[in-house]
């Protein structure tokens, strides 16, 4: 909806922080020119057990959620011998109990979704880390405005050749660029060959930037700046 100009910006995760790194979005951004990385949004996830009015937590046998949400939850339903049962996404999750009626089955959400679908929450807080957090990139056609940008999200497709990685990476360090993040994912189309997705502390258009990539240029078959922007501040 974004790139038809339905909507000016789409929030996707990009990375929890226990269960780690969110595959679909980067598989994502490697087929998405039309649209970059434009903010950042950290946030505080907690989640609930949600089940029919009337059901108590040693009746569900079930619980269903997006993968991730059941990852991050994992012992507390290993603990009640509960099955993780992936579906889409958590609000449809919820969705779906409040359709089933069946006091065996339960969804994994939040609170609100709990008033909104109408159902019960039996249990709170069940992820295994009470500290969690999800990091949200904003994409977009258009600078949001959240402020001066001081990160930039490349991916390349490095060459298969000895020394390549280092390569491509040394230029970042020889000019006291930090890197951020490192994420290699499988490339469609190309069996075992893969992209690196790299996070660098440096706002894009900065003369250190601009000479880094040059060089990294020459380690690689394909480079691309996915978005430049101001890297995630307090969890909201």
């Amino acid at each position: 909806r974004v790139t038809s100009r339905e909507a000016p910006f789409g929030v996707v995760p990009l990375e929890n922080s226990q269960a780690g790194s969110v595959n679909e979005t980067y598989d994502l951004l490697q087929h998405t020119s039309l649209l970059r990385v434009v903010g950042q949004v950290l946030v505080r996830v907690d989640h609930a057990l949600l089940g029919v009015p009337g059901a108590r937590l040693e009746d569900v046998r079930r619980a269903r959620s997006h993968w991730q949400a059941l990852a991050q939850c994992e012992e507390f339903l290993s603990s009640l011998r509960i099955e993780p049962v992936p579906v889409h996404d958590t609000a449809g999750a919820a969705r779906m109990i409040a359709q089933t009626g069946s006091a065996e089955d339960a969804a994994i959400a939040s609170v609100d979704a709990a008033s909104i679908f109408g159902l019960a929450v039996l249990a709170e807080r069940i992820q295994t880390e009470k500290e969690n957090f999800t990091k949200f990139a904003v994409l977009g056609t258009e600078d949001p405005g959240l402020g001066e940008p001081d990160t930039t999200s490349l991916v390349m497709a490095v060459l298969d050749r000895p020394g390549s990685l280092l390569g491509a990476l040394q230029p970042f360090a020889e000019r006291g660029i930090n890197l951020h993040k490192l994420e290699s994912r499988p490339r469609r189309g190309k069996a075992f060959e893969y992209l690196m997705y790299v996070d660098v502390m440096a706002p894009a258009g900065s003369p250190e930037l601009d000479a880094a990539l040059k060089e990294v240029e020459d380690h690689t078959s394909m480079l691309r700046v996915l978005g430049t922007f101001r890297s995630a501040g307090e969890p909201i």
